[in-house]
């Protein structure tokens, strides 16, 4: 009779573990993707400077826009937007330049660019442009080359 006990004591208490395991993973799955990530549009029109506009749904940020200052002869125009979802090896190429950093563990977690001599890094706290930090704000401006001076 004990074993017959035992083995029924054991089966319980692996289902629970196993219901408990199964829960806990998801519930810190849906933690880890329920934001979504940043979305970036890499925009350069003609006769005009390039231009990134930021945005990222799930924290409410819209249409932040980051002035990158000059005109390269060697851009053409373009509008590219690009979603920074995990699974993405860095440093990789964006438009005007690269993505030198990427932390997606728990979106939209954190990514580093570096575009026509800038550095922006999207935190989900701030935003940081060639060192100095910027309150997210719907519609925020910044001009990138007038940071980048500044902070010298």
């Amino acid at each position: 009779m004990k074993k017959d006990s035992l083995r029924k004591h054991l089966v319980i208490a692996f289902v629970a573990a196993l219901g408990l395991y199964i829960v806990g993973f998801a519930w810190i799955e849906h933690r880890r993707s329920k934001l979504g990530p940043w979305e970036v549009s890499f925009i350069k029109e003609p006769e005009s400077s390039p231009v990134l506009r930021i945005g990222q749904p799930g924290l409410s940020i819209t249409n932040v826009e980051i002035q990158l200052g000059c005109q390269p002869t060697n851009i053409l125009a373009t509008n590219v937007h690009l979603r920074f979802e995990p699974g993405q090896a860095v440093p990789f190429p964006v438009p005007f330049g690269q993505c030198v950093f990427m932390d997606p563990t728990f979106l939209p977690g954190t990514v580093t660019l570096e575009v026509l001599g800038q550095e922006i890094q999207m935190l989900p706290r701030t935003l940081m442009v060639n060192g100095r930090e910027h309150a997210w704000k719907p519609g925020l401006r910044v001009a990138a080359n007038w940071e980048k001076k500044r902070a010298k």
